[in-house]
């Protein structure tokens, strides 16, 4: 018999919950050890994603700062963010993922506040955080809904940072095209994962422009950054000369990032609901 929390999701969360469910148990020992190179490191690889978002984390202040993490799965951005010196709270709808970050925190020292909800519906009170981080998350839920929430439960003046695979739909047309469909997606998985089994529920789906447009629309942007052109699509990700020089030709010019990009960063102050 389903519980009380199960049965208020939708479909499609509840598919995202099994998936996930079984994600936790196979990578449950991946996090005997945390690494917390991204917030301690002075070296940093600006050309690679996460390195940037972790570079405007630490370049915003993070120390003393009240701040959630969307989805937060094992809880990876939530481990760094409090041993920066955040009050840290994260969300997810899986309780498997949960436990292990719970289990974490408490092994690392790390007090975080771990909680189970859907992203479309919060339940922390409005004016919460002085900042919300949303990584990977919001290709797997319904954006105008969950970009609501997180602008009611951010402070005024409040920061946002989003960090997201995207593509094009004038890429997207060429990537589920037949010839990429049925010749060169397997020929391509196998060199960009390996012996990896791509990390994909059956309801996500890459963010489009005009899903960017509304992430733009929910704050007032300062930091924009687009990464994997070739890089992840056609190209493994651990090659640093490939990364850089993709990075570079991206980011030359933002209208040509914002169509070939294969992964947008972007923050800046949450625009706040207008008073009733």
């Amino acid at each position: 018999m389903k519980d009380e929390a199960s049965t208020a999701l939708t479909e499609r969360q509840q598919r995202e919950l099994e998936y996930h469910e079984d994600h936790a148990r196979e990578h449950a020992a991946d996090y005997e050890r945390i690494d917390y190179e991204l917030v301690t490191s002075a070296r940093r690889r600006w050309w690679n994603q996460a390195w940037a978002m972790y570079s405007e984390l630490l370049r915003s202040g993070l120390s003393g700062k009240r701040v959630l993490v969307v989805g937060c799965g094992f809880g990876d951005d939530c481990f760094r963010i409090a041993r920066a010196g955040a009050e840290v709270h994260g969300f997810d709808l899986s309780p498997a993922l949960l436990a292990v970050g719970r289990a974490v925190a408490a092994r690392e020292g790390l007090d975080i506040d771990f909680r189970e909800m859907p992203a479309e519906r919060l339940e922390y009170p409005d004016n919460s955080f002085d900042l919300v981080v949303a990584r990977d998350i919001l290709h797997h839920v319904e954006i105008p809904a969950t970009l609501a929430e997180i602008r009611r439960v951010s402070r005024p003046g409040a920061r946002l940072l989003v960090n997201e695979v995207y593509t094009h739909s004038g890429i997207d047309r060429i990537r589920h095209s037949r010839f990429v469909r049925e010749v060169l997606y397997e020929r391509m998985v196998r060199i960009v994962y390996g012996a990896r089994r791509p990390y994909i529920t059956a309801d996500e789906r890459k963010m489009n422009e005009h899903d960017m447009a509304q992430v733009r629309g929910a704050m007032h942007v300062e930091f924009e950054r687009h990464f994997d052109f070739l890089v992840n699509r056609v190209l493994p990700a651990d090659i640093t000369a490939c990364n850089v020089v993709d990075f570079l030709m991206l980011n030359a010019a933002t209208p040509l990032a914002r169509r070939l990009g294969g992964r947008a960063l972007v923050a800046g102050t949450v625009r706040k609901p207008a008073a009733p």
